[in-house]
C-alpha cells in the first residue's frame, strides 16, 4: 500500500494514498457540482430572458401586420419594410440564442420566425396595388417556348420547421416557370422586379433571373442551374436535387435537398433542414447592371454570410454538421456562361 507523509509541526503523519485521492475526488465532484449548478442558473436566466423578450418583439410585429389592413398603400408598404426588418432581428436574436435554448424551444421560435416571415409575404400581396387588364404582345424570352405564367392564390407552399407547418402562400403577382424540362428560361428585370418568382417542377434547365425579385420559392427542381440577381426578402428552396444556386438575399430557408450546391450571398444566415451533401461557396455572378439591383433589393453588397450555416437536424454545439460542407476554393465555378441581358 502507498503511504505519503504529511508534516505537522514536529510531527510526521502517515496517510494512505489511496485516502488522499479519495479526498481529491470528492472535493472536485464538489467543484464540478458546484459549477454546474453556477451554468444551469445562467442558462434558466437566458432562458426566461429570451422568452419574453422573443415573445414581446413577436407581438409587436404581429401588430405592424396587421395594421397594414386599415391604412393607405403608403403607409402599409412602409409598416410591411419595418416589420421585414424587425423579423430579421428576431432572427438574429434567436440565432445569437441559441446555444442555451433547448431543441424544442428552438424548433418552436423558428416555427414562429417563419410564420412571421409568412404572413409578411401574404400581407404584401393583399396591399399592392392591383395591375389593370390590358392585351399586350408577348416576346420570346428563351431559347424554346416555356411555360411561365402567373400564379394564382390557390397555389401555396407548405414547409416543415420540426413538427410545425409553415404555409406560404404564392401571391397573383407571383411569376416563373413550371413543368418545364430541358430548356434555358429567361427572365428580365422589367418582368420580376420585386415581385414574387415561383420555379417549381423544373428539370435539365438552365434558369436566368435578371433583377432584384421580391422573393424566390424553388420546389421540385432536378438537375437545373439556377441564377438569380438580388433578393429583397427570402428565398425558400424544397426538395431540390443535383442542382446548383447561385443568387443574393437576406434569408435562406432550404429544406429536402440534397447533392446541391449553392453559391450565396445572405445578410442574416442560411438555414437547412433534411438535408444532405448540401456545398456552398460565396455568390460570384456578375451582370450588367447587377449594382442597381443591389440597390433596389436594399442588401448590403458587403456583408454575406454564406458560409454560416445552421443545420436544424444537427444542434450538437461544437460539432460541425455533416450535412452540409464548403465547396473548395479549387472546385468552384467562375464563369457561368450566362448571356448579357440586352439593353
Amino acid at each position: 500500500m502507498a503511504i505519503c507523509q504529511v508534516q505537522f509541526n514536529d510531527d510526521t503523519v502517515k496517510i494512505p494514498e489511496k485516502v488522499l485521492r479519495r479526498d481529491q475526488a470528492r472535493l472536485e465532484e464538489l467543484e464540478r457540482r458546484r459549477n454546474e449548478k453556477e451554468s444551469q442558473s445562467v442558462a434558466e436566466e437566458n432562458v426566461d430572458y429570451f422568452t419574453a423578450t422573443f415573445s414581446a418583439e413577436k407581438a409587436a410585429i404581429e401588430d405592424l401586420i396587421s395594421s397594414c389592413a386599415n391604412t393607405d398603400h403608403e403607409k402599409a408598404t412602409k409598416m410591411l419594410e419595418d416589420a421585414t426588418l424587425k423579423t430579421q432581428q428576431l432572427q438574429k436574436f434567436l440565432n445569437d440564442s441559441v446555444m442555451f435554448l433547448t431543441q424544442y424551444e428552438l424548433r418552436q421560435a423558428q416555427a414562429s420566425v417563419q410564420k412571421l416571415q409568412g404572413s409578411v409575404v401574404e400581407r404584401r400581396a393583399e396591399v399592392m396595388p392591383k395591375k389593370k387588364f390590358a392585351f399586350r404582345s408577348r416576346t420570346a424570352r428563351t431559347s424554346q417556348p416555356s411555360a411561365s405564367m402567373p400564379v394564382g392564390d390557390k397555389d401555396k407552399t407548405t414547409y416543415f420547421v420540426g413538427n410545425a407547418a409553415v404555409h406560404v402562400r404564392a401571391s397573383a403577382e407571383q411569376y416563373g416557370f413550371s413543368n418545364v424540362d430541358s430548356q434555358v428560361l429567361i427572365k428580365r428585370s422589367e418582368e420580376i422586379q420585386q415581385r414574387d418568382v415561383l420555379l417549381s417542377h423544373l428539370a435539365d434547365c438552365k434558369v436566368i433571373l435578371y433583377g432584384s425579385p421580391n422573393t424566390v420559392h424553388i420546389k421540385n427542381v432536378r438537375d437545373c442551374q439556377i441564377l438569380c440577381g438580388p433578393v429583397s426578402s427570402s428565398v425558400f428552396v424544397d426538395e431540390c436535387t443535383g442542382c446548383t444556386l447561385v443568387f443574393a438575399c437576406q434569408q435562406l430557408r432550404t429544406h429536402n435537398t440534397t447533392a446541391t450546391q449553392v453559391y450565396l450571398h445572405v445578410t442574416s444566415r442560411a438555414i437547412i433542414e433534411d438535408c444532405h451533401g448540401v456545398s456552398f461557396a460565396p455568390f460570384n455572378w456578375t451582370y450588367q447592371g447587377m449594382d442597381n439591383d443591389f440597390r433596389v433589393s436594399g442588401l448590403d453588397p458587403k456583408r454575406n454570410n454564406w458560409s454560416q450555416v445552421d443545420d436544424f437536424n444537427w444542434l450538437a454545439s461544437g460539432t460541425p454538421s455533416p450535412n452540409w460542407t464548403v465547396i473548395p476554393e479549387s472546385e468552384r465555378i467562375s464563369c457561368w456562361d450566362a448571356k448579357e441581358p440586352s439593353s
